[in-house]
């Protein structure tokens, strides 16, 4: 999209959030889903991965795939393909409802185990279905880690390049449709201010620009240091890390001050190779797409009240 053609991240109606393990990608996640809610909309977050965490970052019971009800305007859910496809069978082809598929799981198991992109299918279609259908304003996705999502993405489209006829290329035409339209659908990809995850970035984008029609609609980097001294407070503690002003500061504290001085000078160097990071970040992206800094949340584990802060933090960042 030009410049001119970007739409408001929470004004598109789903959203895929990935990013390298342990940037924080569930957190941010969860932090849009509970932000749109705020802002009135009804809004889904689904987590695509078994190992998800993300009822914890509403204090909630773990989802199933069936959604329930976290808060006013929220609902949360677990995907679960063979529930998908269950769930698909019943809709599309109107076959009775069965609590297992038994001998048709096994026979899915062989197919998607022959035919990749099958269970990004069943993942991808069950959220496009709820967008389609518009049970819900916002779809937010903690999906898979940057290593895997293009494959997940780019699933409806590579079925449909192959099967050219019939009730497939149907239900995958307008799924592809679906995700290609970017006024509908946005990648959210979380980073940190960190050599690999910043590497990583860099090159799912691009990849994402050169074999999907997806939108990369934000990058957010996550913990981000505040810039807490000045050049002329580096000065002066440089001054103060001298022996002579050393002593005399120890002795006007009643107290060692060595440790609190290298914390100082650790926290600015820190900042300034983290900075250096960001500039590096910044130099092949496209200027449309927006970076929101979310600042480094100095607390143990996480809950509603960290989700909480971080969708603050998205808040002002996107002008809300």
């Amino acid at each position: 999209m030009t410049a001119g053609q970007v739409t408001d991240l929470l004004d598109r109606r789903l959203l895929f959030v990935t990013g390298k393990g342990g940037v924080g990608k569930s957190t941010t996640a969860a932090a849009l889903a509970l932000l749109s809610a705020v802002r009135g909309r009804r809004t889904l977050a689904c987590e695509v991965d078994a190992k998800g965490d993300l009822a914890d970052f509403f204090e909630t019971s773990p989802p199933g795939f069936e959604p329930h009800k976290v808060s006013s305007n929220l609902w949360l859910m677990a995907m679960d393909t063979e529930a998908s496809l269950r769930e698909y069978l019943h809709l599309q082809l109107r076959l009775p409802s069965v609590a297992r598929l038994g001998p048709l799981a096994r026979i899915f198991d062989f197919v998607s185990t022959a035919a990749p992109g099958v269970r990004e299918i069943l993942t991808v279609g069950k959220l496009g279905w709820e967008v389609r259908e518009r049970h819900y304003d916002l779809v937010v996705v903690d999906a898979t880690s940057t290593g895997h999502i293009v494959g997940q993405l780019t699933a409806p489209q590579a079925i449909n390049d192959l099967v050219h006829v019939g009730q497939i290329r149907e239900q995958t035409g307008w799924l592809a449709d679906l995700l290609a339209d970017p006024v509908t659908t946005g990648l959210v990809v979380v980073t940190t201010p960190e050599e690999m995850p910043v590497k990583e970035t860099i090159e799912l984008v691009q990849k994402v620009g050169a074999e999907t029609r997806i939108d990369v609609a934000a990058i957010v980097v996550n913990r981000v240091l505040p810039e807490l001294f000045s050049g002329a407070d580096e000065k002066i503690f440089e001054r103060l890390t001298e022996p002579a002003m050393s002593d005399q500061l120890a002795d006007a504290v009643r107290g060692p001050v060595g440790p609190v001085l290298e914390a100082a000078r650790l926290a600015v160097t820190l900042r300034r190779t983290r900075a250096g990071h960001l500039d590096h970040l910044r130099e092949p992206l496209d200027p449309s797409v927006p970076l929101l800094y979310v600042p480094y949340l100095f607390a143990r584990g996480h809950g509603l009240r960290t989700t909480g802060q971080v969708a603050d933090a998205l808040s002002a960042e996107l002008g809300y």
